[in-house]
């Protein structure tokens, strides 16, 4: 393995080199009504934050283009955006070419953005579990510094959904620019369209509408931080088989559950362990999430940002970490405490304004998410759900898409 300081004299030399395109395109202008997007590098389809922007956007019919890079062109994309191969080339040619930017992760470091343009970044989670960026500490590798910065001095506007994201960003993000505090425009849809998307995942997936789910969504694990990135996921122990049985028995009805790679993993997994099962369905190439999260009943994740989002809607949220210790210390830090007898409160050097203690119940085995099942009490739950809330300083009314989009046209696109 090359050593880290070479490793990034490589990708400076690198940047700068496939940078050139991007000085060279600049013989174009840039066109007013242009806006550029992407998800998760490229790896993801139409989903997440941008999804719902640009939804409410164009159902405004404000006359935008729209260019989607992503890296699989199997991907499939509304017909009023102009899908296109995530190359250096367009890259370098539509970025450079486009009046606003849209993005919910970080842009490579051979981009260069001209001064009349503007970056809005929607993050891929907020309030989440996981440490970000800088409260990372040693985990927090020099070339995910460089890559971060360079990002975040391109930002002008970071969306923010909570009292408690607009703290933790600012040295999570290695960001100290202007926040939007709107909210997250995927949540409108759990908000909204709950109802409607309960339909139609069952009615797609062929199942009964009477048919509860359970959204199964564990988080990645990085290793490489320091050279050549990667992530993967490793098998966790849960038993997935009585997870459903239990599930029946403390709440009734037939139960199935949904099994959800991030996706950052999607693309190179294609399917997890025990999606041969009736009872067991691989969601993992499903682009949204979010359409899925609506049609569920119960979710159980790790450290995934998606326990607030599901908890948020007083959907029960179970953790299931049978790794803690180890991804504490692979992760470098972690933005809420979990105390040994399992409780959560906030991290208070991260956000010290902030006093939060979510009440989601934590199992690091097969008997204690059994435990932690049959315990479940609803309405305890949802007080201190909306307590939470409170506390973190959340807002999820199904309104982020309007003022986002709002945002856009009297400031941006004018």
């Amino acid at each position: 393995m090359i050593s880290e300081n070479i490793y990034i004299k490589y990708r400076k030399i690198k940047s700068v080199v496939e940078s050139i395109l991007f000085y060279i395109f600049r013989v174009y202008s840039i066109r007013e009504n242009r806006i550029c997007i992407v998800t998760f590098e490229g790896k993801g389809g139409f989903c997440c934050n941008p999804k719902y922007i640009i939804e409410e956007l164009q159902r405004r019919e404000c006359g935008y283009e729209y260019v989607w890079l992503v890296n699989d062109e199997r991907k499939k994309f509304p017909s009023y955006i102009k899908k296109k191969k995530n190359t250096l080339l367009n890259r370098a040619f539509y970025l450079s070419t486009s009046k606003l930017w849209i993005d919910n992760y970080r842009k490579p470091l051979e981009v260069r953005k001209r001064a009349d343009q503007v970056y809005i970044n929607t993050w891929h989670g907020n309030v989440g579990f996981k440490a970000i960026g800088m409260w990372r500490g040693r985990a927090f590798s020099k070339i995910a510094y460089l890559v971060s910065k360079h990002d975040s001095d391109m930002i002008d506007y970071m969306i923010s959904s909570s009292d408690w994201t607009t703290e933790a960003f600012v040295k999570g993000m290695v960001y100290e620019g202007e926040f939007l505090k709107y909210g997250q425009a995927r949540e409108d849809i759990l908000v909204n369209d709950r109802q409607r998307f309960r339909i139609y995942i069952r009615d797609l997936f062929k199942l009964p509408q009477t048919m509860h789910i359970v959204l199964y969504a564990p988080t990645y694990r990085e290793i490489g931080q320091k050279t050549r990135r990667q992530v993967l996921l490793e098998d966790a122990s849960l038993d997935k088989e009585n997870v459903i049985r239990k599930l029946q028995e403390k709440f009734g009805g037939e139960w199935i559950m949904f099994q959800r790679l991030h996706p950052q993993l999607a693309l190179q997994q294609k399917n997890m362990d025990g999606a041969d099962s009736e009872k067991i369905i691989d969601v993992s190439q499903y682009d949204d999430m979010y359409e899925l999260l609506a049609a569920s009943d119960v979710v159980i994740t790790d450290f995934s940002s998606i326990a607030f989002e599901a908890g948020a809607m007083k959907l029960p949220v179970f953790l299931y970490m049978d790794d803690l210790d180890e991804y504490i210390n692979q992760r470098g830090g972690m933005n809420f405490v979990i105390s040994e007898d399992k409780t959560i409160t906030t991290n208070r050097e991260i956000a010290p304004d902030v006093d939060a203690n979510p009440p989601f119940a934590i199992a690091t085995n097969n008997g204690e998410m059994n435990d932690i099942i049959d315990c479940f009490e609803k309405q305890k739950y949802q007080y201190e759900i909306d307590k939470m809330c409170l506390d973190l300083g959340m807002i999820n009314d199904g309104k982020a898409s309007e003022r986002i989009a709002d945002f856009i046209e009297s400031s941006i696109m004018t």
